[in-house]
């Protein structure tokens, strides 16, 4: 008889076990995650004194606040493709700074078209390592779906890509790229986006 009692009480014990054991290897909710970095980014757009600033501090500010959820590594990994993969691990580096540096300012105009539009979370999509969160731009006059591409790095998703109304940054920085790989070589490419980053330094400095 007390066989008969004590084999269902390990069994529900076993079973308690393995639910809760498999909840902690669960990967993290990637919009749990990107909702309040998404937070801080709009709070750091609406801060008037952020638009008081000369363009490069700007970016400089915005970069630093970036950095915190994207995966730059990533990103310059992938837009360069099988390149990457002939680097040496300092040519690596080298050209993750600079393809960071190309986005910090090429991008900061996009700081002043903020003006207060709210951000809605849509829906999100895990698969193994790799999630999407998408969520929508609103204003009173549109709406902009932008889906944030994930990589989870440990217990944090970090972003790589970003699709604005369909469109990937990381694919269309990837086209323009393997046309110059193409047509001039990785030292071709390399002098071209260290002459567009210094066209936009230039720019930002003097405005």
């Amino acid at each position: 008889m007390n066989r008969l009692v004590v084999t269902p009480i390990w069994c529900f014990i076993f079973v308690l076990l393995c639910a809760t054991l498999t909840s902690s290897w669960a990967a993290p909710d990637p919009t749990e995650q990107f909702r309040p970095f998404l937070d801080k980014v709009t709070t750091l757009l609406s801060d008037p004194s952020l638009k008081a600033l000369p363009k490069k501090e700007q970016s400089q500010r915005v970069i630093a606040v970036v950095r915190e959820r994207f995966d730059f590594r990533e990103m310059s990994k992938r837009v360069l493709g099988r390149q990457w993969r002939q680097l040496s691990s300092g040519q690596q580096g080298d050209f993750e700074t600079l393809f960071t540096q190309l986005l910090q300012y090429a991008y900061v105009e996009k700081i002043d078209e903020y003006s207060g539009q709210n951000i809605e979370f849509t829906q999100q999509r895990i698969k193994g390592n790799r999630a999407e969160v998408q969520t929508k731009l609103v204003d009173s006059n549109r709406t902009i779906p932008i889906s944030y591409i994930l990589l989870l790095h440990g217990d944090q998703w970090m972003a790589y890509d970003v699709v604005v109304e369909g469109v990937s940054l990381i694919r269309n920085y990837m086209e323009q790229f393997q046309q110059i790989l193409t047509r001039e070589g990785y030292s071709g490419l390399i002098e071209q986006i260290k002459r567009k980053i210094s066209q936009l330094e230039q720019q930002y400095t003097r405005a």
